[in-house]
């Protein structure tokens, strides 16, 4: 039997399918079956599915309770080839892949699925897009294989594509299982921190008490949740600010500044996981946002509704393991200048990144007589670009000691600001150029809790050079830590297989898995393994460790 399969959901609810040879293609005739689920079930041999987009298939599968080993998510593909070819933004479904190879007329990708409250609709929705018959289906795989072979570095470009698929399987599987939230438990925290609710939807009590405070220190009336009204409010009492972020204002020697500070922190959870949020995210135990794997420029993941990578620590209470279950939450430690060592090369920060002890302390004794606080700003001031002021100077003391780490993230800022293509270690690319204008991240495309502060995403991010050579030095350390977790995710499910336990929650260098209790020390275990081999595939024979600080606990909360 092929270890390789292509197969093409039909419109009917039945399925296209084909064995693949070593070279990719057809090894045998296309096939017509009538259930999806049956026809993977009956292969279970199958090595890697080859299909068009995980989110238009897996789901469908995982409701039925079958799950598959490996895959090749061919949109997702077509993504990271685009942008190794410098063309990042052009449309990636595989219709659009399907017409530029047969030199026809692109059509635009359709827009993003905005994703629904638990409450309001099924959990899982097909993926939009017009079928594509199997046979045209493998004409583009077929391409995109001769396309990696041009890659700058193949081996290494299809390694990024095989780990890219699997994230796209393991969120498919967070999205099934959801994060354990105990709902009684977030009702007791919103109770507590803003009071009783009032009849036709208004503030809660603590909030309409902290802006009676606020009128009052002003002397007047004063909408606290309106920015321009504060602003106002601060300019008549002669203190003139220009906005009402919370480094402006909390200085200020004004009676309204406390009172105003404590409102804004109760109101983003009000309106961000009050009881609204509550009703619609949480279902049967569960909050279940959309997670999408690679859905930043960088490679992190984003959430498609409910915030799901923004859960204040108060909240957090409420995320709470089964009866006789724990979560097993892990931390990746010092992740950033780990991998700048590993993808520098330089000898210094990789013999301090392979020690036992904490790396920016060792880096301290280095370059800052020992001062650990001095050495973290010059690390994430070299990854991040902060080389003016303290962080030149501070720059230029790690250049002294760990010269061709710096050079490294120098160089890639050269090359953002000249418009040059920049690559991770495993070749997720830069794009070289942005168009800015009025568009918003949602105009652009992208989910409306997706963008990071350090994520540059075409349609919302300035034109200026240096801005762009800023993101490009931040880009190949955080894109290749991207792409070390992708790995590390896909090395954790295949452990966890066999197990109960379950991967709930991951956000760029955390991960939680919920488990029995009984299973706790072997999952824990489990992502070291997980993180060294990750280590390994991405980034070669280097000394270089990625350490994890792990807590087994029964609630969230009490993880940090």
């Amino acid at each position: 039997m092929a270890d390789r399969w292509a197969l093409a959901p039909a419109e009917d609810g039945g399925v296209q399918l084909a064995p693949l040879g070593p070279d990719g293609l057809p090894a045998g005739p296309v096939r017509w079956e009538d259930d999806l689920a049956r026809a993977v079930r009956d292969r279970p041999r199958v090595a890697r599915w080859v299909w068009r987009s995980t989110s238009e298939v897996y789901p469908r599968l995982l409701a039925t309770g079958v799950r598959v080993e490996r895959c090749y998510d061919i949109e997702d593909a077509e993504t990271l080839l685009l942008g190794h070819e410098g063309r990042y933004g052009e449309p990636r479904s595989a219709a659009a892949a399907l017409a530029r190879l047969r030199g026809g007329p692109v059509p635009p990708d359709p827009p993003l699925r905005s994703a629904a409250p638990a409450a309001q609709s099924p959990l899982f929705e097909p993926a939009q897009g017009d079928p594509v018959p199997l046979t045209d289906l493998l004409d583009v795989y077929a391409d995109q294989q001769r396309r990696h072979d041009r890659a700058e570095h193949p081996d290494r470009m299809r390694l990024l594509t095989a780990a890219e698929s699997a994230g796209m399987l393991v969120a498919a599987e967070m999205n099934t299982a959801g994060l354990p939230w105990r709902a009684d438990v977030h009702r007791e925290v919103l109770h507590d921190l803003l009071g009783e609710r009032y009849a036709g939807g208004g503030e809660p009590r603590r909030l309409a008490e902290l802006a009676d405070e606020v009128s009052a220190a002003f002397g007047r009336r004063v909408r606290p949740d309106l920015p321009a009204d504060v602003v106002k409010a601060f300019a008549q009492a002669g203190i003139k600010i220009s906005s009402t972020r919370r480094w402006e204002i909390e200085s200020l020697d004004h009676p309204a500044v406390k009172p105003l500070i404590e409102y804004k922190k109760l109101y983003r959870i009000w309106v961000a996981h009050g009881w609204t949020w509550l009703q619609d995210w949480v279902r049967d135990g569960r909050f279940r946002p959309e997670f999408l794997a690679g859905g930043t420029v960088t490679g992190r993941w984003v959430t498609n509704g409910g915030g799901g990578l923004q859960i204040p620590k108060v909240i957090r209470r409420a995320v709470v393991a089964d009866p006789g279950w724990r979560l097993v939450v892990a931390d990746a430690d010092q992740m950033e200048p780990r991998v700048l060592a590993a993808i520098s090369r330089d000898p210094g920060l990789m013999e301090v990144a392979g020690r036992e002890s904490d790396l920016y302390q060792s880096v301290s004794e280095r370059a800052f007589s020992g001062d650990r606080a001095q050495a973290k700003l010059a690390v994430l001031g070299a990854v991040y670009g902060q080389t003016s002021g303290d962080g030149l100077k501070n720059l230029a003391a790690l250049r002294r000691r760990f010269p061709r780490a710096v050079a490294y993230v120098d160089d890639a800022a050269r090359a953002g600001e000249e418009g040059r293509l920049v690559r991770t270690w495993l070749g997720r690319t830069c794009p070289p150029a942005v168009v800015t204008g009025d568009d918003t991240s949602e105009e652009a495309g992208i989910p409306q809790d997706a963008s990071a502060t350090e994520d540059w995403t075409p349609g919302y991010a300035s034109t200026n050079s240096r801005a762009r050579g800023r993101f490009a030095r931040n880009f190949v350390v955080q894109g290749s830590a991207a792409d070390w977790t992708l790995l590390l995710l896909a090395a954790l499910r295949q452990t966890l297989a066999p197990m109960a336990a379950e991967l709930v929650f991951f956000q760029h260098d955390e991960v939680i898995v919920h488990c029995p209790a009984e299973e706790a020390d072997t999952v824990a275990a489990a992502i070291r393994d997980a993180a060294a081999l990750a280590a390994h595939l991405t980034f070669g024979d280097t000394p270089v460790r990625f350490p994890f600080t792990t807590a087994v606990v029964e609630c969230y909360a009490d993880a940090k």
